[in-house]
């Protein structure tokens, strides 16, 4: 998935992106990177809000899983399960969260039971960093839903124009 049809997805089928000014900046086989400013996830003393930085954690976390699927060709809904966010610095400018498979996560254990069982859990890691600064790690516990029928090359416009809840 290009990183344009994935920042278009996520305005389109989450509203908060928009409100947040998020971006994606990056989108690789591995991650995704998203960003955005502090100014619309400002709190009341004047550093970045805890919610944003959680949020932006998650989308870049269910957005890696997200693409790792479709380059599968697995279409799957996916949902949170639960998640943990450690804050380790106060945000003072644009914030950046990068979400990869957790590096004890089996992922192809999880693509096998996804296959076989329709159904999969695996944990998404994502770092928050502000300029050079690592500002907060997230983990999360994602399920995945196997739809019916797989993708093939090029066929992304049907996953693209589909809900998939967050």
């Amino acid at each position: 998935m290009e990183r344009d049809d994935l920042e278009i997805y996520l305005h389109q089928q989450i509203p908060l992106t928009k409100a947040m000014g998020m971006s994606v900046r990056a989108v690789t086989s591995d991650t995704v990177t998203l960003s955005a400013p502090l100014a619309p996830n400002i709190n009341p003393k004047g550093t970045g809000f805890g919610g944003s930085a959680s949020t932006l954690c998650i989308l870049a976390a269910w957005s890696t899983l997200h693409v790792r699927l479709i380059d599968a060709g697995l279409p799957s809904e996916i949902v949170i399960h639960s998640n943990a966010m450690e804050y380790l610095r106060p945000i003072r400018g644009e914030f950046v969260a990068t979400g990869a498979v957790s590096a004890e996560a089996d992922w192809p254990g999880f693509v096998k039971t996804l296959e076989s069982r329709k159904k999969a859990r695996i944990e998404i890691d994502a770092g928050l960093s502000c300029g050079d600064e690592a500002v907060g790690v997230f983990r999360g516990r994602f399920v995945a839903f196997l739809r019916e029928g797989r993708l093939t090359a090029g066929n992304a416009d049907g996953v693209l124009a589909s809900r998939v809840p967050l």
